[in-house]
């Protein structure tokens, strides 16, 4: 359901030279799989994430999600097809910080177009251990607790395709494992493909199926993101 072919990507330096980060022939995840992406800091893992999703552009290739071709979209039809298509967990959360928990999880509902089911929200969060912080904001969560309401609003709309950025990076060790069952459980039950990119060996070794990016991608500069 996910296949790349021959994408690349470069950042411009400080000096006007291009530095390269992608280059990727092919990449390939089939609808319901699940995977882990590994890589030395620096090696692209995120900006490859990026452009799966349509965040960011490739100069070149193609990205291509069941039969539509991301590439060929607008900004704004990008915004769209993620919204409804795609479940994204971010480093840095990216919580509205003026809603609470429960408002996040239903906005992200609403971006997708859909109706806000107040139902499913609530069990997300409960299921990441968050039931008795639905009313709170952001600011009123600890770290740990924000990544894991961010795990929820990312399979709020029942996405085609989930990408995790070191989902567990920002978790107590205690809910770790937690927020992990959380996000394969639901993505095996929905049929949801699954990217996920981890330093953590004890995660990784949870996965049949691990890709290094360094073997897969023949640009080997590091650059800017992970």
């Amino acid at each position: 359901m996910l296949h790349l072919t021959e994408v690349k990507k470069s950042f411009v330096q400080p000096d006007g030279s291009a530095l390269p980060i992608l280059d990727i022939p092919e990449f390939r995840v089939a609808a319901g799989q699940q995977m882990v992406l590994v890589g030395r800091s620096g090696s692209g893992k995120t900006t490859l994430l990026h452009i799966i999703s349509g965040i960011s552009r490739p100069d070149a290739g193609r990205v291509r999600i069941d039969d539509w071709e991301l590439t060929l979209f607008s900004e704004a039809e990008c915004d769209r097809f993620r919204a409804q298509r795609i479940g994204y967990v971010f480093q840095t959360f990216n919580l509205l910080p003026g809603f609470s928990a429960l408002e996040n999880v239903l906005l992200a509902m609403r971006f997708a177009g859909g109706r806000a089911d107040k139902a499913r929200a609530r069990k997300l969060l409960d299921r990441v251990g968050l039931s008795h912080r639905t009313t709170h904001r952001p600011a009123m969560l600890s770290v740990g607790e924000q990544q894991r309401v961010a795990v929820a609003r990312a399979l709020a709309n029942k996405p085609k395709l989930l990408l995790a950025d070191e989902p567990t990076a920002n978790v107590d060790a205690g809910h770790q494992q937690q927020v992990l069952d959380l996000i394969r459980e639901t993505c095996r039950e929905e049929d949801v493909a699954l990217v996920l990119v981890t330093h953590a060996a004890e995660v990784a070794e949870q996965f049949e199926r691990i890709d290094r990016l360094e073997e897969i991608n023949r640009s080997q500069g590091l650059g800017i993101g992970d």
